[in-house]
């Protein structure tokens, strides 16, 4: 009895300790930022707990029976995408034991087993109008509403996502170029172009509003709270919400459809797809082109109320 206690201690820890390598190799060799780390973290634990339950020894013990029953389990309690991105994790986590040689395993358990379909939505967004009448809202004569109207129109010029604006520097706004440096998924750095009448409104908060509210804790962060600290991403949510219900629009309006906002328009203006990807900071094309989706749902509807036979 003591001895099975013993390796079964043993082999929690040693489950953890190439758990813990893993997440480390993300970290450092791949830079992924602290949240998808968090995410591959929680997904490793949970498959590390089921193999517990099953008295599964080590990770090299894993046989496609076990995965099986995994996969039953996750089909239960989870949606597709979620279940999409666990398997993809643990790809990934057999691929480095595999590659690290950290264990006796020379063939990845799920590689005979596929993801579930995933039904792609098309995003929401925005017409030209109900975005202006969006970006209306605030009263840019207080130092709040005017940090307010700034956000909303830098969310829009430059399509950023709201962990993009949360770390954005007073240092990343390079006026003379009219780009902005933006820190997106991974640590990965892009070049954003920004219009010139969006600059007009960063100089403006940042000589009216932001030398208001910051304080010696503001460091150099770009927009910031009352209190002069770094905004979260709750505020984020908050500030689109509130200007939301005094537009009346009839959506489901959240930060990211500023994003989704963004792209589509350029596409309709005639921008190529290649060109939305690095401004998006997109890894991968595919991704994009769900807005050519967006485009032919609005051609419809254009056809649809403009010609004779729509």
């Amino acid at each position: 009895m003591l001895k099975k206690k013993i390796e079964r201690s043993v082999s929690v820890d040693t489950k953890k300790h190439q758990m813990q390598s893993f997440l480390l190799y993300l970290e450092l060799e791949r830079s992924l930022s602290p949240n998808t780390i968090h995410s591959y973290s929680f997904d490793l634990d949970k498959f590390r707990l089921f193999l517990d339950e099953l008295n599964v020894r080590g990770f090299e013990d894993v046989e496609e029976s076990h995965i099986e029953k995994f996969l039953a389990v996750l089909k239960k309690d989870l949606k597709a995408a979620s279940t999409a991105r666990m398997l993809s994790a643990l790809r990934q986590f057999y691929d480095h034991l595999i590659d690290s040689k950290s264990c006796d395993i020379k063939l990845n358990p799920l590689e005979f087993f596929d993801s579930p379909k995933l039904v792609r939505k098309l995003p929401d967004v925005l017409t030209i109008e109900e975005i202006e009448k969006l970006l209306a809202q605030p009263d840019v004569n207080t130092p709040l509403g005017l940090r307010d109207k700034t956000i909303l129109e830098i969310m829009y010029a430059c399509g950023l996502r709201v962990s993009e604006v949360l770390t954005l520097k007073t240092s990343n706004i390079l006026y003379s170029d009219e780009v902005v440096r933006v820190i997106g998924k991974g640590s990965k750095e892009r070049i954003v172009p920004i219009a010139a009448s969006t600059l007009e409104w960063i100089k403006l908060y940042i000589e009216k509003s932001r030398t208001v509210i910051s304080g010696p804790h503001s460091e150099e962060d770009l927009f910031l709270n009352w209190r002069g600290r770094k905004l979260s991403r709750m505020a984020i949510w908050d500030i689109i919400n509130k200007y939301t219900k005094l537009t009346g629009i009839q959506k489901q309006i959240h930060p990211h459809i500023l994003r989704h906002s963004f792209a589509t328009h350029l596409l309709e203006g005639g921008a190529d797809l290649r060109s939305i990807q690095e401004m998006l900071g997109h890894a991968d094309i595919s991704t994009t082109q769900i807005y050519t989706h967006v485009d032919i749902t609005y051609l419809k509807q254009v056809h649809k109320e403009f010609h004779p036979r729509g």
